[in-house]
């Protein structure tokens, strides 16, 4: 039986209206499969940035930091804001304005430009299976808000969820996400400070003094950045792995790319990054509030939601479910869009149709047909995630761990060094992925952290000397232009990225020229040898 007090009727207003906002969105996408996935390449400053906050103060971020800093410390639960926003601001002074002139519609088209088709197969399936996790973190995070203010078993707050995120997904798409995201970032933001200065005021009924002092000292202290026992080596490991591994993450640059030029796209992840760090004090501290209120025995993932329900004004605690869960939603959905379209454009369309069946080029049309098709049955496999292992804040860092580990030397030697090239790209990818599933199994606990950090200097050491020793037969200069190439629409939409990159010899089969079943370097150099 569905609990309707006031908390209940406040979120179930919300997400009615973040329902209604996204699908009358889905009006923008006008038949085409590009202005679902990136907005056509369209969005103002103010809706770019709003994005990138939105999808680093989710439910993942805000119930997984407080959760986190509940059991373990303040680092603990920090670690997160501070990585993410660590992420936009890197990502705006090295990679935003380059990637977004490239005009790409997914980040596994960047691999496939320069490396070739094997590059963009393992990429996209490393950030699938990431986004998978992260889809199911947000998922977890909006069931246990909807189990608190319903009162409903969790299992039911993950289905609604769920379905409200499928249909403004396949309806609005990115508009969707850009439009509702104008009013849920800035009421999540806003609503925390409301919160931690309403106890850190004294307005509560404990002076601010004895809730802070009640945590233990180790909490509090800088040992969590420094000392082992007290977790240094995971909270660098997360801060790492957010702070790089979230370069090379679908809905970020799914953003990225949506911004109507490069400047702006760099202007959106700098104002993206620091409204990210401007909530690192207010849900961490909040954190240390719960520890004082709450039973030591309390689930860590429910200290968000039964503080603000159970020992704040209702305005405010309403506020945060609301935010929350509207950022929850709004995540789900763009790492849900960015799963469908890696699938659709470039496993289904590029390997699977152009690449190993011949066949012609989809219309965009049918790009948003297909991507919409598949959106149902990943948020099925992210729905079965979510509720057999609720876990927001583990898989937040969890997720960039996978592509962090084999994926980012790619994206940078790809974007800045001549001599990257595809051995180089396969070998990273594989090994630095393989090597943190391994480390996985076998890092005793006490070094935990350490298999996060480890992977990608190996991936990084391996990607240099694999690109020098097969420069010969690979010489990556031939494709390093590519990043300064921008293809025409009618070639993007198509999948046919490089139909006339160099007079198109690095076109797919049935284009303008060919290139090999392994990467684009082999058939350049078989050409120039004839």
């Amino acid at each position: 039986m569905i609990e309707t007090d006031g908390f209940g009727i406040a979120v179930a207003a919300f997400i009615v209206i973040t329902l209604a906002v996204g699908v009358f969105a889905g009006r923008l996408v006008k038949n085409s499969g590009k202005r679902l996935i990136v907005a056509g390449k369209s969005l103002p400053l103010a809706m770019v940035g709003t994005m990138l906050a939105a999808q680093a103060v989710d439910g993942n971020s805000s119930l997984g930091n407080v959760a986190l800093v509940f059991e373990f410390g303040f680092w603990a639960g920090a670690v997160i804001p501070l990585g993410l926003g660590s992420c936009l601001l890197v990502t705006a002074a090295f990679y935003a304005k380059p990637l977004n002139k490239m005009s790409m519609i997914t980040l596994p088209d960047f691999y496939f430009r320069r490396f070739g088709n094997g590059a963009e197969g393992i990429s996209g399936t490393l950030m699938i299976i990431s986004f998978l996790v992260l889809v199911a973190g947000n998922l977890a995070a909006s069931g246990f808000i909807l189990e608190v203010v319903f009162g409903i078993d969790y299992f039911w707050g993950v289905l609604i969820s769920a379905l409200v995120i499928v249909a403004y997904t396949i309806a609005g798409g990115l508009f969707a996400s850009a439009y509702t995201n104008l009013f849920q970032v800035y009421l999540a933001i806003g609503s925390f400070w409301a919160g931690f200065l309403f106890f850190a005021g004294g307005f509560s009924d404990v002076p601010w003094d004895v809730i802070y002092n009640n945590a233990p000292p180790e909490f509090m202290d800088l040992s969590g950045l420094y000392d082992i026992a007290n977790g240094a080596l995971i909270n660098w490991g997360a801060i790492l792995a957010l702070g790089l591994g979230d370069i090379v993450a679908l809905d970020f640059m799914e953003r990225v790319f949506s911004a109507n030029s490069p400047k702006t796209a760099r202007k959106g992840a700098l104002m993206g990054g620091a409204l990210t760090i401007f909530t690192v004090v207010p849900t961490s501290m909040l954190g240390i509030v719960a520890f004082y209120y709450l039973p030591g025995d309390t689930l860590p993932d429910l200290a968000l939601p039964l503080l603000s329900t159970e020992f704040m004004p209702f305005a405010i605690g309403a506020a945060i479910l609301m935010g929350v869960i509207g950022a929850s939603m709004s995540t789900a959905s763009g790492g849900l869009l960015a799963i469908s379209s890696v699938i659709s454009r470039n496993m289904m369309q590029r390997i699977i149709r152009r690449r190993w069946m011949g066949k012609p080029n989809w219309s965009d049309s049918k790009l948003l047909i297909v991507t919409r098709v598949v959106i149902a049955p990943m948020m099925i496999v992210g729905s079965i995630i979510a509720y057999f292992v609720p876990a927001p804040g583990i898989y937040l860092i969890l997720a960039f761990d996978i592509v962090f580990a084999g994926a980012f030397a790619p994206l940078t030697f790809g974007l800045f060094w001549k001599k990257a090239n595809m051995p180089a790209a396969i070998a990273s990818l594989i090994v630095g992925s393989v090597v943190r599933f391994i480390f996985f199994f076998t890092m005793p606990e006490e070094w935990a952290g350490l298999d996060t950090m480890i992977p990608p200097v190996i991936a990084f050491v391996l990607f240099i000397v694999v690109a020098l020793a097969t420069q010969n037969k690979y010489p990556g200069k031939t494709r390093h232009d590519v990043r300064d190439y921008v293809p025409p629409e009618e070639d993007v939409i198509a999948g046919e990225d490089l139909k006339h990159f160099k007079d198109g010899s690095e076109a797919m089969p049935g284009g303008n020229g060919s290139s090999n079943s392994f990467g684009p370097d082999e058939g350049v150099i078989n050409k120039n040898a004839m």
